[in-house]
């Protein structure tokens, strides 16, 4: 099984410097204490799942999208509907890596990324197949919702299917989804602590 990570924040993966390399010279302005979020720790499908979680970027924080995918995934019956074993799978957004992590626990074939997307940029059919497209909690970018779309309109080919999950803040979360279920075939798989999980396939 191949996992791939894209675009993660230096943060959530820290550098690591050689034991007998010399620490660089503190500076006079650095600052003396820094502020961040503690490690987290998950248990799903039998492991232990340590997160260090960070606030300097959206992509540092666990949201309640991916812990409610997570705890799907972990019953018997998000696998009967979600069956990754041995699927071709892309996460965009990734952020930590929770939902790939469980979904890599499952036997899938994993492909991780954060994308920025460019604004007016025409988009041709992805050159890959992936049997399933995870996104959870990407809804945040109120300005680029059109282009998140688009994103997954690129992604998804004949027999492709899009697992969104989404806690809905805003009147433009309901908006996004009106415009993900006119673009996609859509079924409400569950709705967990206000999550919705939906899955999609392509329209002919």
């Amino acid at each position: 099984m191949d996992t791939y990570l894209m675009g993660y924040s230096s943060s959530i993966f820290p550098s690591v410097v050689p034991a007998n390399t010399e620490p660089p010279e503190r500076r006079s302005w650095a600052p003396a204490v820094y502020y961040g979020l503690g490690k987290e720790i998950y248990y799903f499908l039998g492991h232990e799942i340590k997160i260090q979680e960070a606030i300097d970027h959206y992509g540092g924080v666990v949201w309640p999208a991916a812990l409610a995918l997570c705890r799907f995934l972990d019953t018997t019956m998000g696998r009967q509907q979600i069956n990754l074993l041995d699927q071709s799978t892309l996460e965009l957004g990734a952020g930590t890596g929770l939902v790939s992590i469980v979904a890599t626990l499952l036997g899938t074939c994993q492909y991780l990324i954060q994308l920025a997307v460019p604004n007016h940029v025409p988009f041709p059919r992805s050159t890959h197949y992936y049997d399933y497209v995870l996104a959870a909690d990407v809804v945040y970018h109120h300005d680029c919702l059109a282009e998140l779309l688009d994103t997954m309109l690129h992604f998804c080919q004949m027999g492709t299917t899009v697992i969104f999950a989404n806690k809905v803040r805003y009147q433009s979360d309901l908006v996004f989804i009106e415009n993900f279920q006119k673009a996609f075939n859509t079924t409400l798989l569950t709705e967990l602590d206000e999550v919705r999980i939906y899955s999609a396939t392509m329209r002919i």
